[in-house]
């Protein structure tokens, strides 16, 4: 195992496209098609499910048991709601966010025959008009509205239009990267993993390394809406990393440097002898790295169980500030992760037993007692 470079500039260069191109959950073949040329130009083969899961091969030594590594490319959102008399729009949110990180919001509303730019406004705006009661009137998605910049006043404007319930609201992004390595933007989760786990595949192709066993970049359209990896994985597939945010906010120990590793979070403990393997991983490598539990947290590695598949799993995350907000992070932590990536994919997997989805009692591990 060699440590490998991480192409820095193409990480930055991968996130800046992956968030300028809208994806909702519900509305990602855009994202989608981005990612798949990426793959392409790397010469990464890679096949697609129904709606659009990605599965991605690096050819290793042996097939089984083969490991994935999983990013999320759908983001938050929302959808038209009602149409209202006043020409202006209800939405209601695509994933869990809360509507204060709405008000304000620079968006594009896509409809079945263009699209028209806008803004989320709270329903009383004007502080010329309502003085005090702008600060006083409640939040929430049913106090907000959708502005169309359009010449529209009235339901048969929107009609003629175009617009309809179930339209998809895609939120302006706003990226800014500073000369001091922090990245701002919305939607940074998960976009960020999707840009790392390219960087490093990137890194695996450009030094002709071939893994131990197959492994697996999956980039996934459903996480933010629950169901995620539920898709895409095979049953040859015994460990899966997933790559999201963590929430460095009071009362957490995450950080926006170095990797976090998630050791539990509301779905219960990740797996015991995978997580210790990539901390492992970041001593061998000198990879600054810290552990933190998410109580109100859950992520692709969720959605992969309760869909059925036996699959150890742990999460490594960028430290992330303002999650589902107008989030921040910093290049490092990205870095440090991609890095992590690539000594990953070049580790042997856990237990030769694993390439078996049953199999005796004979390799099977037990912890430290």
């Amino acid at each position: 195992m060699k440590p490998l470079p991480i192409d820095t500039d193409y990480l930055r260069r991968t996130l800046l496209k992956l968030l300028s191109t809208p994806s909702p959950s519900g509305y990602t073949d855009r994202a989608v098609h981005l990612v798949c040329e990426e793959l392409e130009q790397l010469n990464v083969p890679f096949e697609l499910t129904r709606r659009g899961a990605i599965r991605a091969t690096l050819e290793g030594q042996a097939e089984r048991p083969n490991k994935a590594i999983v990013a999320h490319i759908d983001t938050l959102g929302a959808m038209v709601k009602s149409l209202k008399p006043n020409g202006r729009l209800q939405p209601v949110a695509v994933g869990h966010w809360n509507a204060r990180f709405a008000e304000g919001a620079r968006c594009t509303l896509f409809t079945d025959i263009g699209h028209h730019r806008g803004t989320i406004l709270p329903l009383k705006a004007s502080g010329h008009t309502f003085g005090p009661e702008i600060d006083n009137q409640p939040g929430g998605w049913d106090h907000v509205e959708l502005r169309i910049d359009e010449r529209v006043y009235d339901l048969e404007g929107l009609l003629t239009l175009g617009v309809h319930v179930g339209d998809f609201i895609a939120i302006d992004t706003q990226p800014e990267i500073t000369e001091t390595g922090f990245i701002n933007a919305r939607h940074l989760d998960d976009k960020a993993g999707a840009a790392l786990l390219l960087a490093a595949v990137k890194a695996i192709k450009s030094h002709g390394v071939v893994p131990p066993v197959d492994c697996h970049p999956l980039f996934t359209i459903s996480e933010e809406v629950g169901s995620g990896a539920s898709a895409a994985l095979h049953q040859d597939v015994a460990e899966m990393l997933t790559i999201d945010n963590g929430t460095s906010a009071p009362g957490q120990n995450s950080s926006e440097f170095g990797v976090t590793i998630c050791m539990a979070d509301m779905s219960g403990p990740f797996d015991y002898h995978l997580t210790h393997r990539i901390i492992q991983l970041c001593q061998e490598h000198e990879i600054p790295h810290q552990r933190d539990v998410f109580k109100y947290y859950r992520s692709d590695s969720a959605a992969a169980l309760e869909a059925g598949n036996d699959v150890r799993t742990a999460l490594v995350a960028f430290g992330i500030d303002a999650s589902h907000g107008y989030e921040r992070i910093h290049q490092d932590s990205l870095e440090s992760i991609a890095r992590l990536i690539t000594a990953y994919m070049q580790s042997s997997p856990l237990y030769p037993r694993d390439r078996f989805e049953m199999g005796p009692r004979a390799g099977f591990p037990t912890m430290p007692g």
